[in-house]
């Protein structure tokens, strides 16, 4: 009698809204900031491309720093912002 077939995949290190969004802070305290603007671009393309994550899970960790009040989306929409500076996530450890 044979096995039904049987897709071997990995387990997707970002596929939860906490993990994801872990990540995206780790990401940004390394990008460059200019007057407190961290560029979309430079921040998708490390999770996605550095860490092979899919845009779905960019969504999830994006979408939970906004609605946990962390990051807010600039007016031009090409930049995230510090939502506020008290919440200790960029001092050093």
């Amino acid at each position: 009698m044979s096995k039904p077939f049987e897709k071997h995949v990995k387990d997707r290190p970002y596929s939860t809204a906490e993990a994801a969004a872990a990540r995206l802070l780790e990401i940004a305290k390394t990008l460059r900031i200019d007057d407190g603007l961290m560029p979309i671009g430079e921040w998708n393309s490390t999770f996605i491309w550095n860490d092979r994550a899919s845009v779905a899970e960019y969504t999830l960790g994006r979408d939970k720093l906004i609605a946990d009040g962390i990051i807010k989306m600039h007016e031009c929409g090409g930049f995230f912002m510090w939502k506020s500076t008290d919440h200790g996530i960029l001092s050093e450890p």
